[in-house]
């Protein structure tokens, strides 16, 4: 259904400035208009709730999959525009635990969404792939989502933004966390916030950027309940053969 671009541009003002449980990127700087940055974009839902996303085919977007659970709509909105591009089908992975990923425990929070038309024109497609190994403490990521800057104000998201991160603790195939090395989870630093869920997680492989993750949580430093200390990931090392399989699906029964 078309609407016009004053009421798609109301109906995205009011899902940033929802409260919404999913976390964004606070302190990161705006993204290279040019470099990985243009594959991320926006999914809202009817429920008011928004996160990031990435276009890894021309209608292909992966995401988180708490992102999108059932009984809502979505649609996505190419960060910059107002227009809203519907949602055809939704994927999320079988084995995904909602009660895991609320209490920051390791699942397979990963899901895609069909767009009902190719975005190419507007965005470039990120590759995905698996972590490189060995993972160990002090590897690095970059985090790009459309998060909030400042906990709680709704208004300060909906920019593109980046953040260079490093893996702490025991990083493994079904969880990374990363901290900025700045401030190692001990002061406010860069890390995702609202907004930020599901957004693509890069790793530099033979000198190209790649998906190798997406985000699932954060906390504020020392643990604590908000933004600016851990950003959960959720690796795909162990579900990018699903994320294949089901584009080969959807690609079939077209």
């Amino acid at each position: 259904m078309n609407r016009s671009p004053r009421l798609a541009l109301a109906l995205l003002m009011v899902a940033l400035l929802a409260p919404t449980p999913s976390h964004a990127m606070v302190g990161g700087a705006a993204a290279d208009k040019d470099g990985i940055g243009r594959s991320v974009v926006t999914v809202i839902g009817s429920r008011g709730n928004f996160c990031s996303g990435a276009l890894i085919a021309p209608d292909i977007i992966l995401t988180a999959a708490h992102c999108v659970p059932k009984g809502a709509t979505y649609k996505i909105v190419i960060p910059g525009e107002t227009r809203l591009i519907d949602v055809t089908r939704i994927a999320t992975h079988p084995q995904f635990n909602t009660q895991a990923i609320a209490n920051s425990r390791a699942s397979a929070d990963v899901a895609l969404l069909k767009a009902a038309e190719p975005l190419t024109r507007s965005r470039t497609i990120a590759a995905t792939a698996s972590p490189l190994t060995p993972l160990q403490p002090g590897n690095r990521f970059t985090v790009s989502g459309i998060g909030v800057t400042v906990r709680g104000d709704g208004k300060s998201g909906g920019t593109v933004r980046s953040a260079s991160l490093v893996a702490t603790g025991k990083p493994g195939t079904l969880q990374i966390r990363l901290v900025d090395p700045a401030t190692g989870n001990t002061s406010a630093g860069l890390g995702a916030c609202t907004g930020d869920s599901g957004a693509p997680v890069f790793e530099n492989q033979s000198g190209r950027s790649v998906i190798v993750g997406v985000v699932s949580w954060s906390t504020a430093p020392n643990n604590a309940d908000g933004c600016g200390g851990l950003t959960g990931t959720t690796p795909l090392t162990l579900y990018r053969a699903w994320v294949i399989e089901t584009m080969k699906t959807w690609s079939a029964s077209r």
